[in-house]
């Protein structure tokens, strides 16, 4: 068993010295950024053209889904949601901390990436995971 908690994903970094940070791959020929580490763009198939970069923690909401029905043991209901990032990234995550009411979301509204405890869940060694969220930007 970890004593600190692992990241959710490969491209959460957790730095033993820092705040946690999502790493994205930009592309050197078109500048495209995406997450995953990869060795060709998915934009314009530039190959080896990768290089890592630390993406930005503020956005817009593009697109969301309430979702009402999931696997055993995940509540709901969830927002399901695709984040434009200020640097034009887009990535999906939940959005937590506002009501699951289309009358309460604002499709470009203001968000903010936040990194937190995933969802209480442990794997079967005992392990806990941060994972990442979006929340709106106060």
């Amino acid at each position: 068993m970890s004593a600190q908690p692992l990241p959710a994903v490969s491209y959460l970094k957790l730095p033993e010295d820092g705040d946690p940070y999502l790493e994205g791959h930009k592309c050197g020929s078109c500048g495209a950024t995406f997450l995953g580490e990869r060795t060709v763009c998915s934009k314009c198939s530039a190959r080896d053209q990768m290089s890592a970069v630390t993406l930005p923690t503020t956005g817009n909401l593009y697109s969301y889904s309430i979702v009402h029905r999931s696997f055993p043991g995940i509540d709901v209901p969830y927002i399901s949601a695709i984040v434009d990032l200020d640097d034009g990234t887009a990535i999906k995550g939940n959005l937590i901390n506002i009501d699951p009411d289309p009358e309460k979301i604002e499709f470009g509204m203001p968000v903010e990436v936040v990194f937190d405890d995933a969802l209480g869940r442990k794997d079967r060694d005992g392990n806990s995971y941060i994972a990442y969220f979006f929340q709106p930007k106060v």
